[in-house]
Formats: C-alpha cells, sequence, structure tokens
C-alpha cells in the first residue's frame, strides 16, 4: 500500500462526525453531506453547492449507482475498487484531514469509503462573470478579452497565448482561514531563479488569517511597500499583456477572486507602457508613446509651474503675457489651486459611486455648472479652473490607476515647496522627488533603470517603439537565464 493511499479516518462514521464538527449539523444551507453507493461500496460524499458544477455531479452520480455487477471489495482493495469504479478523470487521494478539509472549501467534492479512505474529484465551478474587455485598458485594435475572477480560467487564457510546456502555474494557498489560491507564472529557463525564490520566500512568512482585498495584500505583504506612495508592482487586466511580459523574462502572480495580475520586477516606466502602442505601426506608437511620457511629465508640473511664474512675474517672458491672473480673488490662489485639484478627485470619487445612467449628468452638473457658478461668485479665478482641468486631462493620459495617484500626491508636494522657497523649492522639489524615485529598488531592481543606472541601449527602447521583427533582447533587470529572444 503506498503512502498516498493510507486510510485518514477509521470509518465512514468518524469521517461524518469530523465533518459535522467542523461545519456543523444544518448550521450552513450550502454544505451538502450525503451517503451514497459507489456501485456495491457505500460512501460518504461532503461538498459546497454554490462551488460545484451540479449538472456533472448529477451524472456522476447517475453513474455510480448499483445497477450492474461489479466485482467486490474488501478494506485493502478500497483505493483500486473506487479508482477502477470512479467514472470521472480528475480524482486524486488526499493524504490528512487538514488537506481534504481544505480541498472542499476550495470547491471540490469528497468522498470517504468505509475503511476511512478519502478522495475528492475537482468539479469546480465558482461563480464569476465572462471575460470581457478590461475598462480600464481598452484598445482601438486587439483581443477583446480580459482576466475574471477565476484563477482558473485567468490560467487558460494565459495558456491559450503562450502554448509552451515550459510554462509553469505553481500553486500556492496563502493565508490560515482564507486560505486563497495564488499561483506564481514564470516560464521554466527563462525566469531568474533568483526572483522566484524571493517570491517564493515571502509567501511563506505570511502568517495571516485571509487576504480579502487578494492582490493589493499580496503586493504589501511581499513588498512590505509600508508608506512608500510608488506602486512597487504593475497590474493588468490584459492576457495579452501578461503573456507579453512572461516571454520576457517576468514573473506574473495570479491571485483566486481577483481580475488584476500582479507583474514583477517592474520599474518606473512599465507603468507607462499600453498594449495600443504594438497595436500601431512603430512610427505611431512611438508618436503615442511620446506624448503619453510628455503628458505624464506635465501633469506633475504644469500647476506647481504656473504658480511659481504668476507669483513670480519678471520670470514671465513677454510672449507669456497671458499666463498671468486678470481678475484678483480674496482667496489666495495656492489654496484656490489645492481646493480645485482636491475638487478633481472628489469628482473623481463620486463618480465610481454614482450609478452608471447618472454618473454623465453627475459629471456635467459638477464640472460645468458648480466650475461656472464658482467663478462667478468669486470663489476662483477661471485661470486657476483652466490649468486644474489641463492638469487633470494629463493625468488621465497615465495608463496606469496607481501611478496616477501617486503623482497627484507628488504635485501637491511641488506646488507646496514651490509655495515655501520659491525658484529654488521648485527646483529642489523636483531633484528631491527624482533622488527618492532613485532610490527605490523592489527585488533589487533599480525603479528609475534604465536612466539610474543609464543603459543607452534599453533607454531607447523605453522612448522608440522598434518594430517587432527587430533582435530584442530581453530585459537587463529580469535576470533572464536566455536574453535572446530570436
Amino acid at each position: 500500500m503506498t503512502e498516498e493511499q493510507k486510510p485518514i479516518f477509521a470509518s465512514i462514521e468518524e469521517a461524518e462526525k469530523y465533518m459535522i464538527s467542523k461545519f456543523g449539523e444544518s448550521e450552513s444551507f450550502d454544505i451538502g453531506m450525503k451517503h451514497l453507493h459507489l456501485y456495491k461500496m457505500p460512501v460518504f460524499t461532503i461538498y459546497i453547492n454554490g462551488l460545484i458544477d451540479s449538472a456533472n455531479f448529477t451524472e456522476i452520480l447517475v453513474n455510480i449507482q448499483p445497477t450492474q455487477e461489479v466485482e467486490g471489495y474488501t478494506p485493502e482493495t478500497e483505493p483500486e475498487f473506487f479508482q477502477f469504479c470512479f467514472p470521472y478523470f480528475a480524482w486524486e487521494p488526499m493524504k490528512s484531514q487538514e488537506q481534504l478539509l481544505t480541498a472542499i472549501l476550495g470547491g471540490q467534492v469528497a468522498f470517504i469509503t468505509p475503511s476511512g479512505y478519502a478522495f475528492i474529484a475537482d468539479l469546480r465551478a465558482y461563480p464569476g462573470r465572462q471575460p470581457d474587455e478590461p475598462d480600464n485598458e481598452k484598445v482601438i485594435r486587439g483581443s477583446r478579452d480580459g482576466f475574471t475572477e477565476n484563477i482558473v480560467q485567468n490560467s487558460g487564457l494565459i495558456r491559450r497565448r503562450i502554448r509552451d510546456a515550459s510554462l509553469r502555474f505553481e500553486l500556492h494557498q496563502i493565508s490560515d482561514k482564507g486560505k486563497t489560491d495564488t499561483a506564481i507564472v514564470f516560464m521554466k529557463g527563462i525566469a531568474n531563479e533568483d526572483h522566484l525564490n524571493y517570491i517564493r520566500q515571502r509567501m511563506k512568512k505570511i502568517k495571516h488569517d485571509g487576504l480579502t482585498m487578494a492582490d493589493k495584500s499580496i503586493e504589501e505583504w511581499l513588498f512590505k511597500q509600508g508608506f512608500h506612495p510608488l506602486p512597487f508592482v504593475r497590474y493588468t487586466e490584459r492576457p495579452d499583456i501578461t503573456a507579453a511580459h512572461l516571454l520576457e523574462g517576468h514573473i506574473a502572480i495570479i491571485v483566486d477572486t481577483s481580475p488584476s495580475i500582479i507583474l514583477v520586477p517592474v520599474t518606473f516606466f512599465h507603468h507607462l507602457q499600453h498594449a495600443e502602442e504594438y497595436r500601431q505601426a512603430p512610427f505611431i506608437g512611438t508618436a503615442v508613446r511620446f506624448l503619453r511620457f510628455f503628458g505624464t511629465f506635465l501633469s506633475l508640473i504644469v500647476l506647481p509651474f504656473w504658480y511659481l511664474l504668476i507669483k513670480h512675474h519678471e520670470l514671465i517672458p513677454t510672449f507669456l503675457d497671458f499666463v498671468g491672473i486678470d481678475k484678483k480673488s480674496a482667496i489666495p490662489i495656492l489654496l484656490q489651486i489645492l481646493i480645485a485639484d482636491a475638487g478633481i478627485e472628489y469628482l473623481r470619487l463620486a463618480s465610481i459611486h454614482t450609478p452608471t445612467p447618472l454618473s454623465t449628468a453627475m459629471g456635467l452638473i459638477a464640472g460645468v455648472i458648480i466650475g461656472n457658478i464658482a467663478i462667478d461668485v468669486g470663489l476662483f479665478s477661471p485661470e486657476v479652473v483652466l490649468y486644474t482641468a489641463i492638469t487633470a486631462i494629463f493625468t488621465f493620459v497615465i495608463p496606469s490607476y496607481e501611478l496616477s495617484i501617486t503623482i497627484k500626491v507628488f504635485r501637491v508636494f511641488l506646488l507646496l515647496m514651490t509655495a515655501w522657497l520659491g525658484v529654488n523649492g521648485f527646483f529642489l522639489g523636483i531633484l528631491g522627488l527624482f533622488l527618492y524615485i532613485c532610490s527605490l529598488r523592489p527585488m533589487k531592481v533599480p525603479y528609475m533603470w534604465p536612466v539610474v543606472p543609464f543603459f543607452p541601449q534599453a533607454f531607447l527602447r523605453i522612448f522608440i517603439r522598434f518594430p517587432m521583427t527587430s533582435d530584442a533582447l530581453r530585459p537587463y533587470i529580469v535576470g533572464a537565464k536566455q536574453r535572446k529572444r530570436s
């Protein structure tokens, strides 16, 4: 008898008592416990209604009824009897009671034989939605599928794009009570083993009751983010983006119940990439990339720089006389900018919590009517509303929502430094932010690579979308075993 076939209960009766002690007797309507027969052998089955494929389970139950003669069994041959008679391919024996309980809670169906052997059948059918295109990563050209909250479905979307035997989905169950299914996805032979071991070791150290915030909880536990505002990982809901990063040597982390996939290691510039750049001609993709990078820079400096100019009129050249403010207001300009910038953020929060049919009307009311009235009553100067709106447009250019929020925080910091120290504060603020970003090294990878440290060829590829036929190397930061891709 092999180790996998040892009984974990003394009898069916003991198994039933154990399950009742764990789930209660008729305390949860979705817990199913039934005595059945596998042909002539009685079995005790346990499952959770909302997590199984009821139609498939019913068909199996019909097929295992004692409608025909099957050779008998003995306590020693129960595992062989189950293996021979069970009409389903996705089953496996259980080695311990804890393993069995975890499998049941994960949506699998348990079968326990008279002598206490336990088997589980994978009949999971998690509730969820269809893999529709994600709202925050839309493209004009390209696939329209996106990740869902189902880890099995998400793995299938990646497998469909990378049909290679070296693609690995390493499953872990994290947290004490939640036991969240988490998969480390990588290309064996390409992904860096040091990075993989780093993630595995950090996952083993997670001692918590549950990870209800899924991917965000994993990020904070893995990278000890603390109060750093910048995102240390890239989130994506697109399978094509995930597949492209895996082939480059990156590592993906799939967390069950979350439609967002974590990609590591990443740099600042990964958060500015978008799939649309690779769906257009290289020249157009490069132009779009330049516009996005420039828009990100402007979203940071437009408001502080404008404030610096109106406070220091001697810095304004003659051809930029229109930059100043025509009509004075009783409220200081700095306070106007802070209120208007915060108002944009409140508008974003309100749009999230507003039902979709009403969101357009709410945006018109808040953005047009309230803005005009605020100018008429003297709360805001027209120029403040104008430059705040322009800055908001530049912020929406950033593909990464996490980075766009961080840029807003940096903008307020730069604005306050400018108000405090004037010209010196503006440039010291920019220098301080640059040095802070350069100091970050999540997973020991420089966050500002390839600018700091400077890699000329990689720097060109950051700003220029080269043709796919060019002989590209895998990024140096991923530490891939094979850097050549063709």
